[in-house]
């Protein structure tokens, strides 16, 4: 089954400026206001259904300073899921790429940070996981039917 299409203005060079100023913006907000600012998304199914933010701090692969970005998480205890669809595109987000290289992570939720590592879910634990994480946030579902990738689920333990 081929992807059903992207929609092109989604790929424009302003969106991909949006994107990066307004994740740079939330990361900002989150930290000064120790979650209480950026901690739900409310836009696309979060719109209806919001859904809880963290920040995740990788090091970066090329440069190896920290990279922090906010994302969507689904969490498990002392567990944290996340989705690497960077919105359906063809290639996998600059935070997954660079966990692949350094697996040490750091995640903030309000004022908590952990030190965790991460993984990408093997396929079994990827089945299990993927409807729990659709069920949370439905935009996942499309943006899987945007792309021919695989998109990985992260586990950070």
């Amino acid at each position: 089954m081929s992807p059903k299409e992207r929609p092109a203005q989604l790929d424009s060079p302003i969106v991909s400026t949006l994107i990066k100023v307004g994740s740079r913006l939330n990361t900002r907000l989150y930290r000064i206001s120790a979650g209480r600012l950026g901690k739900t998304w409310r836009i696309g199914a979060g719109l209806s259904k919001p859904v809880a933010v963290c920040l995740l701090t990788t090091t970066g692969r090329r440069s190896g300073e920290p990279r922090t970005v906010p994302l969507l998480y689904l969490r498990e205890g002392g567990r944290f899921v996340f989705v690497a669809s960077q919105g359906g595109l063809p290639k996998n987000p600059a935070w997954y790429l660079n966990l692949t290289a350094d697996p040490k992570v750091v995640v903030e939720v309000g004022r908590e940070r952990l030190d965790l590592v991460a993984r990408t879910a093997s396929d079994a634990e990827r089945a299990e996981l993927w409807p729990r994480l659709v069920g949370m946030y439905a935009d996942f579902a499309t943006y899987d039917s945007w792309t021919e990738r695989t998109i990985p689920v992260v586990i950070c333990e």
